[in-house]
């Protein structure tokens, strides 16, 4: 039973850690980072909610129903490309497996996030 309480305060840990990290690398390559996110490891998923997301200038342009398609398109393709593209060693020596590809989705009316972050083997 220790055992356990031990083994889900170091994955809580991790996953604090990882959700640090997106918020890092977000704010560093996009401007600006979500505000929340919760981060759960299953298998070899980091699935991660993220609220907050939009700057205040997205929020602006929001309000022309034109620019929801660029924003949704920069919100989820563009992060895609962003996490093939940069070096993510931090994130995969925390969780101990090689990045495989990400999944990502926005809600932009609700400022809503969803991403899930595969990996080559399980993370929890």
């Amino acid at each position: 039973m220790f055992l356990k309480k031990v083994s889900q305060i170091d994955t809580h840990k991790k996953e604090q850690q990882f959700s640090n990290l997106i918020r890092s690398y977000r704010k560093q390559h996009v401007g600006k980072g979500p505000e929340k996110v919760q981060v759960s490891f299953k298998g070899n998923w980091a699935i991660a909610y993220m609220t907050g997301a939009l700057s205040k200038v997205e929020q602006f342009y929001l309000g022309d129903k034109q620019n929801e398609v660029m924003l949704h398109y920069n919100r989820t393709e563009k992060i895609k490309q962003l996490y093939s593209d940069i070096k993510l060693d931090e994130m995969e020596t925390l969780v101990g497996a090689k990045f495989v590809k990400l999944f990502t989705d926005i809600d932009l009316a609700d400022d809503e996030v969803v991403s899930i972050f595969v990996f080559d083997k399980a993370i929890e």
